[in-house]
């Protein structure tokens, strides 16, 4: 990806576990690249297809000169944070961040951390089928809405479906998500659980009733296959519920194990349940 490089920003902050430090501050640098698309700023010569890296500097300055972090690890990722959620171009952001007077009693050039934080295409399932099921849905989108970290949210219709998984309870609503998140994805996935907590969900039963219910069906391209997670969700194929909303949204997503598209399996599913039910 094409990118924007700013090299050796100084700036003046209070950043450090010690007091002294905190007092006193010391002189920072900070090295920053950002990926985005150029092309269009190029052929254009337009600021407004491009971003302003002056602006992009004060961010950075404001960033590590309003607060006082003990660790740099955290005046790293909150300017990463920053950038990512005030320039809207900008899909993804390493920041190294020197540190050339931090209190080592020896020789020594500087002491750095180097981060780098992305926008990552997520889609996630919703579902409920407690109390006021509609409600739970629409407070949970309010929450990742008011969310800093996802931006871009886009909601398919809701399908009404049957319980899955053979435990007698109410019919389901379900649904699509698809947005971007700054989140990687055992983060997301707690953010999901919180959401989920909020609500009200209490995990007692497999597949049974539940007043809301997130899943993480695809996280860009990944292929992740962990004990608490996995990308994409190894039961999708087989759920109507999940790929008819999915292909509203994106139908042409292309499943990065499978190599069928969304359409597509949306139709093995069709024809798997005429030959199911054929006498």
């Amino acid at each position: 990806m094409e990118c924007i490089k700013i090299d050796n920003l100084e700036v003046y902050a209070y950043h450090g576990v010690f007091e002294e430090e905190k007092q006193k501050g010391q002189q920072f640098y900070i090295n920053a690249v950002l990926r985005t698309d150029l092309k269009k700023a190029g052929r254009t010569d337009c600021l407004t297809d491009s971003t302003h890296y002056g602006e992009v500097c004060l961010q950075i300055k404001k960033t590590m000169t309003e607060m006082s972090y003990d660790l740099i690890e955290r005046a790293a990722e909150k300017m990463i944070e920053d950038i990512l959620i005030n320039f809207p171009l900008i899909q993804e952001v390493t920041i190294e961040l020197r540190k050339p007077n931090a209190p080592i009693p020896m020789e020594f050039d500087s002491v750095s951390v180097q981060l780098t934080r992305g926008w990552h295409k997520v889609y996630v399932a919703f579902g409920s089928n407690m109390g006021e099921k509609e409600t739970y849905i629409q407070n949970a989108v309010k929450e990742f809405k008011d969310s800093i970290y996802f931006r871009n949210i886009k909601m398919s219709d809701i399908f009404y479906s049957k319980p899955y998984g053979g435990v007698e309870q109410e019919d389901f609503v379900n649904g699509i998500l698809e947005m971007e998140t700054m989140l990687e994805p055992f983060e997301l996935l707690e953010i999901l659980h919180e959401f989920e907590e909020k609500a009200g969900r209490i995990r007692i039963q497999h597949w049974g009733p539940r007043t809301l219910d997130l899943d993480i069906i695809f996280y860009d391209d990944l292929v992740l296959d962990e004990k608490e997670l996995q990308i994409p969700h190894k039961d999708m194929i087989n759920r109507d519920f999940v790929l008819i909303p999915l292909a509203q949204l994106a139908g042409y997503k292309r499943h990065p194990l499978l190599k069928k598209t969304v359409d597509e399996l949306v139709e093995d599913l069709k024809e798997c349940y005429i030959h199911t039910h054929e006498v």
